[in-house]
């Protein structure tokens, strides 16, 4: 064999000889950070990947129906358990990819205060969430205004999106003064990008425990599996790190 067809071989080899394609229903909190990571992963392997993103209730809704994902990304441990026990995940296959954190946001600089006290102010028209049923954030952001004691007061205050994105979009063209979003949607290398934030104390809500599984369609397909295991490296912990998740 020449030198060039060698270095040409061993070029190629680096690359599996057959590259397929992933579908990936990932919860919309994880939007930042999950687009670097397949960027990443796309470039390391020569494997594609489709990503869709939303709420994990409507995607364990378009799953239970059929939709077309080999893996889910969930922003909760129930809904992937849930899966599996109903025979739509592979059992064993689940883990946690990330610890997400909730944060008070505010577009305006000045409006959220390190205490979160501007929640028992009350000077504000509207208060955006998620929505609980179909978002673990908006879930954690109704038990974090109960524990606090001003989900009654607060209540008549709130509009809902129907997932994380929704929320920050509210809040993002001032529909909403202020609202609960994901760390990641406002933090870079754990630096707020911009307006005013208060990062919402651990105590206050039920850890945001997101895990992400394995579905049968995806059993057989070579860049799902290795999805799977990219999402457990160093490189991928590193990018979730810059976006505020734990692990």
């Amino acid at each position: 064999m020449s030198p060039t067809l060698c270095v040409g071989f061993l070029l190629c080899s680096l690359v599996p000889a057959q590259a397929a394609e992933v579908t990936v229903a990932a919860a919309s909190n994880f939007s930042g950070p999950m687009r670097k990571i397949v960027q990443n992963f796309e470039l390391q392997t020569g494997h594609k990947v489709r990503l869709s993103l939303g709420s994990s209730g409507g995607f364990y809704a378009q799953i239970k129906n059929g939709g077309p994902f080999q893996i889910f990304l969930s922003a909760d441990r129930e809904t992937p358990a849930k899966l599996e026990k109903e025979g739509l995940g592979v059992p064993g296959s689940s883990f946690t990819y990330a610890i997400g954190k909730l944060v008070l946001w505010s577009r305006k600089p000045n409006l959220v205060d390190q205490k979160g006290e501007v929640l028992k102010e009350g000077q504000f028209q509207k208060l955006a969430i998620a929505n609980p049923k179909l978002a673990p954030y908006g879930a954690a952001a109704l038990e974090t205004l109960n524990k606090m004691g001003l989900l009654n007061d607060i209540r008549p205050k709130l509009v809902q999106g129907e997932n994380i994105s929704q929320a920050f979009q509210f809040i993002e063209t001032e529909n909403a003064q202020l609202g609960f979003v994901a760390m990641s949607q406002i933090y870079d290398q754990g630096k707020l990008i911009r307006g005013s934030a208060w990062v919402v104390p651990a105590n206050l809500y039920t850890p945001i425990q997101q895990d992400a599984i394995l579905l049968f369609s995806g059993q057989g397909n070579a860049a799902a599996l290795a999805l799977m295991d990219f999402l457990k490296s160093p490189k991928a912990k590193s990018i979730m790190a810059d976006y505020g998740y734990a692990h």
